[in-house]
């Protein structure tokens, strides 16, 4: 409110929604009590009534399911908010573990194990991120549905799951490099859409380029080969098999798969930009573009981004038509 706000403001973004369907007691009605997106036979049935186009009507109802989606200026102030976590938490985490013995030897993690101290740094670092997490497990059923609700779900409970269990057992040393490697490319992605959604086109597609190769990086090479190493062999050696090494680990191998198929994602992603010259569409993105959107691009080749009517997760670039749009 009185930070991202007057940022988002003086970057030109209005606090302007997408554009509203007319009135129309019959569509309205079709709309609430039927059907959100009718198909070809209801769409001629109600031509045929109101004596509209089919086109008019399915513009009508793209503009009713996007109308009340989040402002662009309330994505900006979303992004800006989890960017300052992010980044904020980032660096605590690295100023932390710089000078703690287990970030440079991962076998520190379970010498003497159960027997460490609790810290008060170690304490809020992670009775923040765990706050974090959950904070974002309950807004992601206010959220709009994107096409990853189900991984994202898996994915929070996840992580949830692994700070709980790891505090609890007192496993808080290599929990902490977890979150770590976990905050080190979020940041970026959250970078990203704040150029995004402020029209910075090579900025937008530079900090999304540069979040792709840390993220694969950091969860596709040092995740398994430091993180997943340390916990599957190294603690097997140490302290040997204990009872709970099988949830803790499965919990671990768990993010690993969620990691292998965002990277595909961001890939993806990737592989498009190259061929069109831009980061064309998140493969994250909405379950539904914005209604500005879908107009334009049905009658323009201009643009690859949109200015999607979300609430939290995409890049946008020149906002002629497209849809980098976002979370």
């Amino acid at each position: 409110r009185f930070i991202a706000k007057p940022c988002a403001i003086n970057l030109g973004i209005q606090d302007s929604g997408p554009h509203r369907a007319q009135p129309n007691a019959i569509l309205e009605k079709v709309f609430t009590s039927i059907t959100k997106s009718p198909d070809g036979k209801r769409l001629e049935g109600l031509s045929k009534q109101l004596d509209w186009d089919v086109r008019k009507i399915q513009r009508w109802f793209r503009h009713r399911r996007n109308q009340d989606k989040p402002t662009t200026l309330t994505k900006f102030c979303e992004s800006m908010w989890r960017f300052t976590f992010y980044l904020s938490i980032f660096f605590y985490g690295i100023r932390f573990l710089w000078t703690a013995p287990w970030f440079w030897d991962t076998r520190q993690c379970w010498y003497n194990y159960p027997f460490q101290p609790l810290t008060s740094r170690l304490y809020y670092y992670y009775i923040l991120e765990l706050a974090f997490y959950w904070s974002l497990m309950f807004s992601q059923f206010t959220d709009i549905k994107r096409k990853d609700f189900l991984i994202m779900f898996v994915h929070h409970l996840a992580t949830i799951g692994l700070i709980t269990f790891s505090y609890v057992n007192n496993m808080v040393r290599v929990g902490t490099l977890v979150l770590c490697l976990h905050d080190a490319s979020d940041f970026l992605l959250e970078a990203a859409k704040l150029a995004n959604y402020a029209k910075y086109q090579r900025l937008c597609d530079a900090f999304f380029m540069l979040f792709g190769v840390v993220f694969i990086v950091t969860r596709l090479g040092i995740y398994p080969f430091w993180i997943l190493n340390t916990t599957l062999f190294e603690s097997w050696e140490l302290i040997g098999p204990y009872p709970s090494w099988w949830l803790f680990n499965g919990l671990l191998v768990t993010l690993q798969v969620l990691h292998i198929i965002w990277s595909y994602l961001i890939i993806r992603t990737a592989s498009k930009a190259l061929v069109r010259g831009k980061v064309s569409k998140d493969d994250r993105s909405d379950v539904e573009s914005s209604s500005e959107e879908e107009d334009v691009t049905s009658n323009s080749t201009k643009g690859i981004f949109s200015t999607s009517s979300n609430g939290s997760n995409r890049l946008n670039g020149h906002v002629a038509g497209g849809q980098w749009t976002g979370e």
